[in-house]
């Protein structure tokens, strides 16, 4: 069983929430004011415990035993359930919902630097809870009051799991083709017929029933995303009493499996085909959630929720991997230094290999800045939601809309190459089943595909979310790092050229982006959304790294130095990436826009 301090850095995070975000000052605010820093501290403790002694152990052993048909019903490891019988037995899961449904009101930011625990103690298995809780505040937020007692309340306590159904077999990521239907019944109910796939937890036997959100559409005439609405369609039929039904006509068609990520089970459902007829009524029933319409906005609600907790799970991957190829490469002895003298001389650690120290660093500027970021936007969550002024919470708004793609992404794409640097860390023994970090690899290797793959998050990040509301979400970001740089630069000359590159990186940055969107044509526009996207999140990263390099102030310990060098790595070594990045963009290069399918 890996050691605690083999998953995260409880001094990073206590650096990142108390020295820098500063989450104590919430507090002062009225929904937070039963909390304290002691709170906070003890929730943390909790989870890091929890993570520890019922998540970690099974992590490489729900890996091995992936879930599998038995029978048509899913078998599933049988460590998975136990530990999340443990975390809802904290109220974790509802842990930041109104008190009026059960929860305790507790900050996102600390919610989320909770989960960095359980992500990088056995991500798979957290999986069920992260889609339970992002499945529940959707219905929070556009629910009706009945379907809040009937269906939220007993996923907050564990009993109930939650899912988001959105693919389709013919369609993947362009819900615009969604084929689903609903069709209204005489009781105001719907009948739901479809498939959906690439559905994580889907089917299964963790609590008593599983809550399916569905997009579907309510007319044969409608077509695109503006004619999907929203349906809760649960496994088991629940009864006005709460008490679980006849079985839904949702059927389990099959599993997917994975590469990685193996213990959330994925799978393909069935809706409405006949196997299981409720009240002999052909259709799964079906509850629509708000008005017809308007389910792609509300499933936005739980989508940008995952996404920012895919960025964290992300983060807490690539931190856990870099934890443990730094402990292999501080024990295991090879080789001997370049200026040794003599061949009989004792070999060194392998950390005392210059190239091995350049790994070492790049995975941890990956990993303490990606989760720097996500801890950010987590914070500007709680700042869109109770910040006293309304001037600030919709400054928070703008600033989380622009950088949501670039904290689901930038996390998703860099840790997992921090994660392949640590198997090479590890050398030919990284690449065995025998240490953990081939598993985080394959686990990671999800991240930039669900939620929204890598090129969605670019082609959003450009195509709207630079553009929107006349581009304010991306003049605060400019004036956010802007107000980094001046404080930067009255500091340290290591800080102050820290600030004085990236502030030449953003006004690149800015004028690459106006010329883009001047340009008529949306294909060459968007062509290379990818790279801008590489770009902006360097960029962004190179802030976050300037952030903490201010709220380090003069402090000198091992603790601050390690932090400097990591700043200083990403300045050296990755900051100067993004200026070909940004000339490719410029020269509006059409080279795969003009490329013909055949030549390929």
């Amino acid at each position: 069983m890996p050691a605690s301090t083999d998953l995260l850095s409880r001094a990073d995070l206590d650096f990142l929430l108390h020295d820098w975000l500063r989450v104590g000052d919430l507090t002062e605010r009225p929904r937070f004011a039963e909390h304290s820093r002691s709170t906070f501290d003890e929730i943390l403790d909790l989870c890091a415990d929890l993570a520890q002694d019922r998540f970690a152990p099974h992590n490489r052993h729900s890996d091995a035993d992936e879930p599998r048909l038995v029978q048509g019903r899913v078998r599933l490891h049988p460590e998975i359930r136990p530990a999340l019988d443990a975390l809802a037995e904290t109220g974790f899961l509802g842990v930041t919902a109104d008190h009026r449904v059960g929860g305790l009101a507790l900050p996102r930011v600390v919610h989320l630097a909770c989960a960095a625990w359980f992500a990088a103690a056995n991500v798979s298995t957290y999986g069920y809870a992260m889609l339970t809780v992002a499945n529940a505040h959707l219905l929070c937020a556009h629910g009706s009051p009945e379907q809040i007692a009937r269906f939220v309340t007993p996923m907050f306590e564990g009993r109930f799991h939650g899912t988001m159904c959105l693919s389709e077999p013919q369609a993947g990521s362009s819900l615009a083709d969604t084929m689903t239907r609903a069709h209204p019944a005489d009781d105001g109910t719907y009948r739901i017929t479809g498939t959906k796939m690439w559905i994580s937890g889907g089917d299964h036997e963790l609590g008593e029933n599983i809550v399916h959100l569905v997009l579907a559409r309510t007319g044969a005439g409608e077509s695109g995303v503006r004619g999907l609405s929203l349906f809760i369609v649960p496994k088991f039929l629940v009864g006005d009493d709460g008490s679980i039904g006849e079985r839904n006509d949702v059927s389990l068609v099959g599993l997917n499996h994975k590469m990685g990520f193996r213990g959330t089970v994925n799978t393909v459902l069935s809706f409405g085909d006949g196997t299981h007829r409720p009240g002999g009524s052909a259709g799964a029933v079906g509850y629509l959630v708000g008005a017809p319409g308007e389910g792609l906005a509300q499933m936005f609600h739980m989508m940008n929720a995952v996404r920012l907790e895919v960025g964290v799970c992300a983060a807490a991957l690539g931190y856990t991997a870099y934890l443990k190829s730094l402990a292999y490469a501080r024990t295991r002895p090879q080789g001997r230094r370049p200026d040794a003298k003599a061949a009989h001389l004792p070999q060194v650690p392998l950390v005392e290999h210059a190239d091995i120290r350049r790994m070492l660093l790049a995975q941890k500027s990956y990993a303490e800045g990606a989760l720097g970021l996500t801890l950010y936007c987590a914070r500007l969550l709680d700042d869109r939601e109770t910040a006293p002024e309304h001037a600030e919470r919709d400054r928070a708004a703008l600033l989380l809309d622009i950088l949501t793609p670039i904290a689901k992404s930038w996390p998703a794409q860099w840790c997992l190459h921090g994660t392949s640097l640590a198997i090479q860390v590890h050398g030919g023994y990284g690449y065995t089943r025998d240490y953990d970090v081939e598993q985080h690899y394959r686990d990671s290797r999800l991240n930039p595909i669900h939620e929204g793959t890598h090129g969605i998050q670019a082609i959003d990040l450009l195509g709207r979310k630079t553009s929107i509301h006349d581009g304010a979400g991306l003049q605060v970001l400019d004036e956010e790092i802007r107000r980094a740089v001046a404080a930067g630069s009255r500091l340290g000359p290591e800080t102050s050229a820290h600030a004085a590159d990236l502030d030449l990186a953003r006004a690149r940055l800015l004028e690459v982006t106006k010329l883009l969107h001047a340009h008529p044509e949306p294909v060459t526009r968007l062509g290379n959304a990818s790279i801008y996207l590489e770009a902006a999140g360097h960029i962004v990263l190179a802030w976050i790294w300037l952030e903490q390099l201010i709220a380090l102030g003069d402090r000198d310990d091992a603790f601050a130095r390690g932090k400097r060098a990591a700043a200083r790595y990403f300045r050296s070594y990755e900051l100067p990436g993004v200026a070909p990045r940004l000339d490719l963009l410029a020269s509006l290069d059409r080279t795969t826009v003009d490329l013909d399918p055949s030549w390929l």
